[in-house]
């Protein structure tokens, strides 16, 4: 078997995709803490009603729901049940040693699935728009599992 490295035109696509969903993933964490300190509000635990330099002026309403704050924890926990399948199939899938295209147009077509899910979902778009971007990302996440296990049994 060949090393992996990213002068391998076929990992180096998957070592970007894959960056691109790490990133969007964690980025989720911030903008639900920029979100909580715009609102002042949203906050979950009851520790976070104590004074603090970021927050002078703790009060119980903070724990309340805040539609915005969770918009933002939802889009992230779809990514927590999404994207670690795509981190494995992905790298599994390159293993087969696809085309470069082929592979090319499956990895980068997952990362644009989900920015466009995560766009639709941010902005309030109805679920048929968001359930459109999540299906096709499903389905390269199909397609690149069952081309794998083919692969690893032979076919």
């Amino acid at each position: 078997m060949n090393t992996l490295t990213l002068r391998d035109p076929l990992f180096a696509t998957y070592a970007i995709a894959a960056t691109l969903m790490i990133l969007k993933v964690v980025s989720m964490s911030w903008l639900t803490v920029i979100r909580m300190m715009q609102a002042k509000g949203g906050f979950r635990s009851p520790e976070d009603l104590k004074r603090t330099p970021f927050n002078p002026a703790p009060h119980p309403h903070q724990l309340e729901p805040n539609e915005r704050v969770d918009r933002i924890r939802r889009i992230q926990l779809n990514d927590l049940e999404n994207v670690p399948f795509f981190l494995a199939a992905g790298f599994l899938y390159i293993l087969t040693r696809p085309p470069l295209l082929l592979a090319e147009w499956l990895l980068y077509g997952y990362v644009i699935s989900r920015f466009l899910h995560f766009a639709a979902y941010f902005t309030g778009q109805i679920h048929e728009v968001r359930a459109t971007f999540w299906t096709i990302g499903s389905l390269i996440l199909i397609f690149m599992s069952v081309r794998t296990l083919l692969s690893a049994l032979g076919y």
